[in-house]
């Protein structure tokens, strides 16, 4: 699985640093909003440095595309680490270096090739089905609409996790992207401090990034295998079948019966999951997992029989 991945780095700077550096720049800088800054003069290097104005608190953060940075595909922490230190203390004048930073943000993406655009359109659909799972709720993006796309929030975990029909946000934001018709990319981003703690215990910020860079697809899965169930997604009766057919434990198979019919009901996984009642719900999802079925079903009105497993096209 390819992933691409973004970090974004954050220095907190008191109001005198921060004018120096701002009128030092500020000819090459485009306003984004009334107290946002952008310089892109690395940009085709892989680093965006932004300047938030704050009244109250002024920032300089650095958004940066390791992959354009090193211009390989090929992940390297330490080439990562040396460049990105050489970008920053000359941009800085050699005033601050990359550990005058800290690490807000991690965002990992992969792009499933769907091949179909009606395909892609219909796992946005699914995925909608989903709805509320443990630890994450529906939410919405300002650049995702649900129409194509599918956005959780943690409830407390600083994770994000986003599921959109590339092509269609290229079209709706106006920009290109080659191949993205019947793409679906997948972002899981650690948008809070608490979650990059979660992968590493290190305090500098060197240090977490060459942490983090040996364990992407392992942070991708761990939040994406709690969302996404595994398995094929089917019509309910289909479902239903294929359950009766391949499940011999007459109580187990009285369960996954149960939760097919309660996804719907509850219009979500984790309320249907809580309906069903039971302790040992990871028996019942273990189970769906074995026979390699979805307990989230295919809505009536769609005209599609079978969605594939996505854990198959990764």
């Amino acid at each position: 699985m390819y992933l691409q991945s973004t970090l974004e780095l954050t220095m907190n700077i008191d109001a005198d640093r921060f004018c120096k550096l701002f009128d030092r720049v500020y000819g090459a800088l485009e306003c984004l909003d009334d107290n946002k800054y952008a310089d892109y003069t690395f940009a085709s290097k892989g680093i965006t440095i932004l300047y938030h104005d704050s009244q109250y608190k002024k920032k300089i953060k650095l958004i940066v595309n390791p992959y354009r940075l090193l211009n390989s595909d090929e992940p390297d922490s330490q080439k990562l680490i040396h460049k990105l230190d050489k970008r920053i203390n000359r941009y800085f004048n050699h005033k601050y270096t990359l550990n005058d930073f800290s690490l807000t943000g991690v965002a990992l993406a992969t792009d499933i090739n769907i091949h179909d655009k009606k395909m892609v359109a219909a796992y946005i659909k699914i995925l909608h089905r989903i709805g509320k799972v443990k630890g994450f709720s529906p939410s919405r993006d300002n650049w995702i609409s649900d129409n194509i796309g599918f956005c959780l929030d943690g409830n407390s975990n600083g994770i994000k996790f986003m599921a959109y029909d590339l092509d269609c946000l290229c079209k709706e934001q106006q920009s290109i992207a080659k191949k993205s018709s019947g793409i679906l990319r997948v972002e899981v981003r650690l948008v809070k401090p608490k979650a990059i703690q979660t992968y590493t215990d290190e305090s500098v910020v060197s240090e977490q990034i060459s942490n983090l860079c040996s364990m992407v697809q392992k942070i991708f899965l761990d939040t994406f295998m709690k969302i996404v169930p595994f398995g094929d997604f089917y019509k309910k009766h289909k479902a239903e079948e294929i359950i009766r057919e391949k499940i011999n434990g007459a109580t187990i198979r009285r369960r996954m019966l149960r939760l097919v019919e309660l996804v719907p009901e509850k219009k979500s996984l984790l309320l249907a999951q809580k309906a069903l009642n039971y302790r040992r719900i990871d028996e019942v999802m273990e189970a769906f997992s074995d026979i390699e079925v979805a307990p989230v079903t295919i809505s009536k009105r769609c005209d599609i029989q079978k969605l594939g497993n996505l854990y198959k096209y990764m």
